[in-house]
């Protein structure tokens, strides 16, 4: 997956994480990305066949955003149709890979005492199982990530919601793992923030030096 640097351990050679019961990985490549979408779209709307036009809409949105997460560098975008009784909890991640930018290689204490200028986040360095991390908590006006097909009103409705970020430095290699995890449960953001955190920290890194396993 990645070019280690010289004179060092290789880096790993891809990543794993936990996620819970009912998460639906949405495959966001381009020779992919239509089939996933059409398999989340049908479980969502099994035995409802009066919603042809909203299952248009949902399907387009989905597309849109599944195609500009591809472009930003996304490798996978999953979505929660976890259930808590008979509602759905609404919730999503989208991992990111991040080249190094240019100017040398950044600590994550270099990003949080940049990101730490911003008043609306929340910032820290938290050490992981998998090795240090970058995690940002903010709340916005507006979700910026993928609306599951289970939450009330139009596709491209805005929410309010809540994102949580860890940056994650790639061991051996320049570059950072972006986990972007977001939900409109602002009501019950703490609960929702804890999860994350658990996905976050069962992390490991596969292949390369057999410490990253």
């Amino acid at each position: 997956m990645l070019e280690g640097t010289d004179n060092v351990a290789p880096p790993p050679t891809d990543y794993r994480l936990l996620l819970p019961e009912g998460w639906f990985r949405v495959r966001i490549e381009p020779e992919f990305r239509e089939c996933s979408v059409d398999a989340l779209i049908n479980r969502q709307f099994e035995g409802v066949d009066n919603a042809p036009h909203l299952k248009q809409q949902l399907r387009d949105s989905l597309l849109s955003q599944a195609a500009a997460a591809f472009r930003d560098g996304g490798i996978e975008l999953y979505l929660s149709l976890q259930k808590a009784g008979a509602l759905t909890i609404p919730a999503s991640l989208l991992v990111t890979f991040l080249p190094q930018r240019s100017g040398g290689q950044l600590t994550a204490q270099d990003i949080a005492a940049h990101l730490s200028a911003d008043e609306d986040l929340e910032v820290s360095v938290v050490e992981l199982p998998s090795g240090p991390a970058v995690r940002t908590r903010r709340t916005t006006g507006q979700s910026e990530q993928p609306v599951p097909p289970h939450m009330p009103g139009s596709p491209g409705e805005a929410l309010p919601s809540v994102t949580l970020d860890y940056q994650l430095p790639v061991p051996a290699a320049d570059a950072w793992l972006l986990l972007t995890f977001s939900t409109p449960l602002v009501q019950i953001a703490d609960a929702m923030v804890e999860l994350f955190d658990a996905v976050a920290a069962s992390l490991a890194w596969v292949g390369g030096d057999g410490g990253h396993e």
